[in-house]
């Protein structure tokens, strides 16, 4: 019997997982808890010294790392949310805390980043994309908490996911989507010359079921005197066996490289397994000088989580070649020897008595000026309204890791204003419950489904629940007396496999009107068993 999360969900809290410690040859157990941490949301440290993927539940795709002495920073990609690029920093691998927010302004849909230090400053190389065109953007900063340069546009059209690199000859690069690279100058701020070819990437056997060929996210670590270039191949999406992770090695940044004899490392084989397109790795080292690997992945089952990170361990063969040994990522793993734990993860409750845009926080492919729409501070977000709709109003939204949790919210609208709760996908999908001083409205496929009336006026509270896909509302005019809403909603089909884009199911909040504002109060968030 394939095992699920939903099995192994118990109470809030750590929890004794089973006493093996997975991989090849673990013996059978009970399947195991995921351990909890705040507001109930699992996090991946058991507490006795093995771990249960994923390190970072929820929409944390292409996942970036770098160690830094004894810290590691991780960043994602962030695509229309805006601020973005939060990076996370750990001290051991598997416990992350929320830094900043590196990307502050919109420069268009953001996949798949680079970060690197080089020389004692820190690099972010962004790859976004608009209707209009394609580039790959480079920001920078002397600090990890930056604050972070406006980014400078270096002109690559024609390529993504870069991966920066020192070569043999000392200078820097960029590998690119495709086998391709280019130069870099000193300052990494400009490429100096022409894109040039240098690998073309292992292929799989044409009767594997993938979504397409895809060579991306070129990763390059240097150990001894070989290059690494760990890539993924096979489409980040589709069906559940696409996503791969390959590898080629050679002495020079430009090649000749030669493949790993064992490709694909890492693959999704059968869709009974826990994780579905695992690929987009990166090899780092850990805090005792093991080494691993830090990849996305599909929880089976929950596309709508969007790609989540995982991390499993590499060992070195005789011949110089990386194995992936985590084995079965359904079973617990021997944590990271050595490092430090750090508080894991971040409350997603907000009383709104401080500021959290940006780390939690982020507007839906915002326009020129959105930021003074959201003021946040003594208790209250008041969010300016703006469209119609949350088609054409940009909500704000933050990313959560759980198969089923709950947010409630004080909600007050100004006249002519409405206001409520979503499950934002982007602006043509999107699910939840709104109201004006009059009617409720409820929205479903993206679209208004009914405007009933509403008998609270201006003022109320509401709860949204999200039950495995399963969608129910109610609404308060205490927050202590609830009743609940007469429409349900099923919402497993709000992701990328049916709409595109590569984003994640999001709780949200939408303010829509031509002017005034909602007042948003005591946000609170709950993971559920």
């Amino acid at each position: 019997m394939s095992w699920t999360r939903r099995n192994a969900f118990g109470l809030l809290g750590s929890a004794t997982a089973a006493p093996l410690l997975g991989g090849a040859g673990a013996a059978a157990a009970q399947a195991p808890v995921t351990a909890r941490g705040v507001e109930g949301q699992r996090k991946a440290d058991l507490g006795d010294g093995r771990y249960l993927n994923p390190v970072m539940a929820g929409d944390h795709p292409d996942p970036s790392i770098l160690r830094d002495g004894d810290d590691w920073y991780m960043t994602f990609s962030s695509f229309e949310s805006v601020p973005g690029l939060v990076i996370w920093r750990s001290r051991d691998l598997l416990n992350w805390t929320p830094v900043t927010a590196a990307l502050t302004r919109n420069i268009g849909s953001v996949w798949a980043p680079e970060l690197c230090r080089h020389e004692g400053r820190y690099y972010l190389y962004i790859p976004a994309r608009t209707p209009e065109r394609r580039t790959i953007w480079v920001s920078w900063s002397d600090r990890i908490e930056g604050p972070w340069s406006d980014p400078v546009d270096l002109n690559l059209p024609d390529h993504i996911d870069p991966g920066h690199a020192v070569g043999e000859d000392g200078h820097r690069y960029l590998f690119l989507s495709g086998g391709d690279l280019v130069r870099l100058t000193d300052d990494g701020l400009s490429t100096a010359g022409a894109v040039r070819h240098v690998h073309d990437p292992w292929r799989y056997p044409d009767d594997w079921d993938v979504e397409s060929f895809s060579p991306e996210g070129p990763k390059i670590t240097r150990r001894g005197d070989w290059f690494f270039m760990v890539t993924a191949v096979g489409g980040t999406a589709g069906p559940p066996t696409s996503h791969m992770v390959i590898v080629a090695r050679s002495r020079s940044v430009f090649g000749p490289w030669e493949d790993h004899p064992d490709n694909p490392l890492v693959r999704t084989r059968d869709r009974s397994e826990p994780w579905w397109s695992k690929g987009h790795a990166t090899l780092v080292e850990g805090p005792a000088g093991d080494w691993w690997m830090v990849y996305h992945a599909y929880e089976n089952g929950y596309w709508t989580l969007g790609r989540q990170t995982l991390l499993e361990p590499v060992v070195w063969r005789d011949d110089g070649w990386p194995v992936a040994a985590g084995g079965d990522l359904s079973r617990p793993l021997a944590a990271p020897r050595g490092g430090q734990a750090l508080p894991h993860g971040a409350a997603l409750s907000d009383d709104f008595s401080g500021d959290r845009f940006g780390v939690q926080w982020s507007f839906h492919n915002p326009g020129p000026g959105e930021r003074a729409r959201f003021v946040s501070g003594d208790g209250v977000l008041r969010l300016g309204a703006s469209g119609a709709s949350p088609r054409d109003g940009s909500p704000v939204t933050c990313v959560q890791g759980e198969q089923a949790y709950q947010i409630e919210v004080e909600i007050e609208v100004d006249p002519g204003v409405t206001a409520g709760v979503l499950l934002f996908y982007d602006s043509a999908l999107y699910a939840g419950l709104g109201f004006d001083a009059g009617r409720f409205v409820t929205h479903q496929y993206g679209l208004e489904r009914g405007r009933p009336a509403n008998p609270h006026g201006a003022r109320m509270w509401l709860r949204m629940t999200n039950d495995r896909h399963v969608v129910t509302f109610h609404h308060s005019a205490d927050g202590r007396v609830w009743k609940k809403f007469d429409r349900q909603m099923e919402v497993s089909g709000y992701h990328h496999n049916v709409r595109g884009g590569f984003m994640a199911l999001r709780p949200g909040l939408y303010a829509a009107g031509d002017a005034g504002e909602a007042r948003f109060r005591d946000f609170r968030y709950r993971a559920l068993p």
